[in-house]
């Protein structure tokens, strides 16, 4: 009779290279590990190999970043969505489509159960799970950081389990940065990062790029068009959004653009402190904004904020699959139908300086603007919108006068 299968969120680490025995071990499943590409690039090399010893019987590699770029990063970078002003979501938003991938495998194998690596005190745990709960109730989950027969407490535990079980693979107990990266940024945890009071080792660091400090001494320009909310060129060659956001992540990482020093607030109470490299993503958030800014309306873009506050917290906290997040998406999409044009900018030691946005749907009137009189404008019509503008202002300020002088007599 054949085993019953799990598939494993697998990145060919320690922690899921060891998790492949124990599943075997522990439920007697037959494991199919499932490696989703969100563009982590040299980080997939090897993988085959390495899972094939580690007594998977099949290995998937889910090649995902075309529809990550376009249907989970373009959604927020549309939306503004930005979590606590600062984290632009590289981790949260790419939860949900390897999820997605997850999911799919299963589907294709029959398998009963999915299993992650994230540890019972992060967000991850939350995002791939309320995933599943939303794309396939029926599915079990094993999380073995949460599971009393996990007994490995460290590195090295989880070195000779491997050994104990056949599995002799170069993996090192040196401590190092806990590391998360994929097509739109890289997250950075540990050491030094984890006392608020010292400043990140930026020379030890860095992956994606340099500090400010150590950028070239000279600006660069950069031009770049959109179409209805979605990149399309960068200095006059078409891309697809994946190619631009790599593209743009070079620049960005050679101009010291991009770095965050984040104290967040996690899903699960408690705060913690991290390092983002967003290069690209920063450039592209900026460049989106700085055109909406010429063709939104006012209380398209009050509205606007909001749903962007909104929609950060909603992907940040796992609910990507939900009602809400679909409406959100729905609302943003239908304000981007006008954003078009070019925008161009400098790029400079850390800085993203404006240097000209230009669209056909521009709501900006130079003749409305100016200090001159024109046809539509007369400086003395303001004189009754302040009048009624003002006017709860003032009947306040006069009942108010009027109860003082009650009192005072």
């Amino acid at each position: 009779m054949a085993k019953e299968k799990v598939v494993l969120a697998y990145s060919g680490g320690l922690d899921t290279t060891a998790v492949i025995p124990w599943l075997k071990e522990v439920y007697g499943y037959d494991v199919v590990c499932c490696c989703v590409d969100c563009g982590q690039g040299e980080e997939l090399d090897g993988l085959d190999e390495r899972a094939q010893i580690s007594g998977a019987t099949k290995l998937y590699i889910e090649d995902v970043v075309d529809d990550f770029a376009e249907n989970f990063i373009m959604p927020c970078v549309q939306a503004g969505a930005v979590y606590e002003n600062k984290y632009l979501l590289g981790t949260a938003m790419a939860r949900p489509v390897i999820t997605k991938a997850l999911v799919d495998v299963a589907r294709k194998e029959g398998a009963v159960a999915i299993c992650h690596g994230a540890t019972g005190k992060g967000n991850d745990q939350i995002r791939f799970e309320l995933g599943i709960k939303a794309l396939a109730p029926d599915i079990k989950v094993i999380a073995p950081w949460r599971d009393d027969r996990w007994n490995m407490d460290s590195r090295q535990a989880e070195i000779d389990y491997c050994k104990a079980h056949g599995i002799d693979l170069p993996f090192s107990t040196d401590q190092s940065y806990s590391r998360d990266r994929n097509l739109w940024h890289i997250s950075h945890e540990g050491l030094e990062l984890e006392d608020p009071s010292q400043e990140p080792n930026y020379d030890h660091l860095l992956v994606l790029g340099v500090s400010p400090e150590n950028a070239p001494d000279e600006g660069e320009y950069v031009t770049m068009t959109f179409e209805a909310g979605v990149p399309k060129t960068i200095n006059g060659e078409a891309m697809k959004v994946a190619d631009i956001i790599t593209k743009l992540n070079e620049l960005g990482g050679k101009h010291g653009i991009g770095i965050c020093d984040i104290v967040e607030n996690r899903v699960v109470g408690m705060k913690s402190r991290g390092v983002y490299e967003t290069p690209g993503g920063t450039i592209l958030m900026e460049a989106h904004k700085q055109l909406e800014e010429l063709v939104l309306d006012r209380a398209t873009m009050d509205l606007k904020k909001d749903i962007g506050n909104r929609m950060a917290q909603t992907v940040y906290e796992g609910k990507w699959f939900t009602p809400v997040n679909e409406a959100m998406i729905a609302f943003t999409e239908s304000t981007q139908k006008y954003v078009t044009g070019e925008v161009k900018f400098k790029l400079y030691k850390g800085n993203i300086t404006k240097a000209g946005t230009t669209s056909p749907y521009s709501l900006y009137s130079e003749s409305l603007a100016s200090f001159t009189t024109g046809d539509l404008y007369d400086h003395h019509d303001a004189e009754g919108f302040i009048t009624l503008w003002g006017l709860p202002l003032k009947v306040r300020a006069m009942k108010m006068k009027e109860l003082e002088n009650e009192k005072n007599n």
